[in-house]
Parts: C-alpha cells; structure tokens; sequence
C-alpha cells in the first residue's frame, strides 16, 4: 500500500433523515495515527476478546472531535492516572500495555465544508476534517455518530516538552500543539533522527477495559490485514493515500 497508486474506496450509504436529543445521542472519534517516516500506523488490539481496532471513543462534553480523536489515539491503551507516577519512579514493569501521543495531521481532501475566512488558513489546501463518518445504533435507542480522522506521531523534541508538562500538571493529559502551518511533510520528517522510534507510554487508558488493550505500530499492508472487513481498514488506506497526495504535491 505505501508504493500503491490508487486505493479502492468504498461507497458511502445513502444520505439519512433522523433526528435525536442530546439524551439519545453519543458523539465519538477515532483516528488513524501515522509514522510518516516508515509508513506504519498504530492499531490496537483487544487482548481477551482478540479482535484488532483502530483508537476510538467518547469525545468530552466540550470538545471537538479532532481534539477527542487525538486524546483517544493516546488514552486507548492502559491508565493515565499512573502516568506521573510511572515518569517520576520509572515503575514500568506492570505496564503491558501503551498509547502513542499524536496531533491531526492536514492533508489533501474531497470535502464540503465552506473554507474558513482568516487569513492563515483561507490560502492552505489542507485539511483536518474527518475522512469518514459513521452512525451506529447503541443500547437503550441511543444514536452513535463517529468521526474518524487522520492523525501522525509526535516528533522527539515535542514528545520530550509534553512529558515535562505532564510532570508539571500532575499528570493530566496534555493537548499537543497542531502542525505547524507552512511546514512541508519532507521538513517534518527531518525532525526525527535516523531510525527515530515513536515513543509507546504505558498505562495512558481511563478503565479497566482499556487496560485490556495493547497497540502495535504496523507497516499498512499489515495493518489493513487485520483490519479488513471494517471501514476501519479504509480509514487507514484512504487517510494513507491523502499523505501521499500531500508529500507528491511538495505539501
């Protein structure tokens, strides 16, 4: 898939009429998180009922979807309340399993979103809006409407100024700053040292559910393997494909 030229998308259903309130809605995101630099994505893995996943969930009351896709891409997988406990004893024994932190990345998109009117983002062909969309019902006549959206790893200097913030803010998690506007994917990569590993935390999940996940950062072909049968597999190639769009045009 890294060298493919196309990739199948499938088709989308037919537009819907519905409507719920806030008691019968649940808004949700996930995200499909890229290591530009060796064209792998992180997937997760459900360890007792073994099935492979892309990071998704509940976004907060308040927050955008972007912004609830890349806290779920890091809290997925283990528990963030030991997270300063972990950075401040290097107690890593017990962790098994780990999150990735990760900040949206804009790429080249079909969309029918109105372009915004500010100056620094009216002249940019990049976007962050979600490559697909899904609605699921849920127990109890609740409706699920799901966002999923494409995001990268962190470089090193970003990863290392977020931990510290983590030790200042008693270990809360840390909203990552965006991609910087201007920066081509090329001066991007440049960041990262030769053979540079995205950093895996440990024990970055908020139940004992999440504790059963583990995540793996897997070359595409692999990962769209484990994932086929799902729109999760075409979040992948589709969200790939627009990296490379990005990359060919100089962006």
């Amino acid at each position: 898939m890294a060298n493919s030229a196309s990739h199948h998308i499938p088709p989308s259903d037919q537009p819907v009429v519905a409507n719920f309130d806030s008691a019968h809605l649940i808004i949700g995101a996930g995200v499909a998180i890229f290591h530009l630099a060796t064209a792998r994505v992180v997937v997760c893995y459900h360890s007792r009922d073994q099935y492979w996943f892309l990071p998704k969930g509940r976004r907060d009351a308040g927050e955008n979807s972007g912004t609830g896709a890349e806290r779920e891409g890091f809290e997925e997988v283990g528990s963030l309340h030991t997270q300063l406990e972990i950075l401040s004893q290097h107690s890593w024994k017990r962790a098994l399993q780990s999150g990735y932190r990760n900040r949206l990345l804009p790429i080249l998109l079909r969309h029918r979103q109105p372009q915004a009117h500010s100056a620094s983002t009216a002249s940019s062909p990049f976007v962050t809006e979600p490559v697909w969309t899904q609605l699921m019902p849920m127990p109890r006549s609740a409706q699920y409407i799901l966002f999923w959206h494409v995001a990268e790893t962190l470089p090193p200097d970003l990863e290392t100024s977020l931990t510290q913030e983590i030790v200042t803010n008693n270990g809360a998690y840390q909203v990552p700053p965006p991609f910087p506007a201007g920066m081509t994917l090329e001066e991007r990569m440049g960041l990262e040292g030769k053979g540079y590993e995205p950093v895996r935390h440990r024990n970055t999940g908020v139940n004992e559910e999440e504790m059963l996940y583990e995540s793996y950062l897997l070359p595409l072909e692999e990962a769209v393997g484990k994932l086929r049968g799902t729109i999760m597999a075409d979040v992948v190639g589709k969200g790939w494909e627009a990296v490379r769009a990005r990359k060919a045009g100089g962006g």
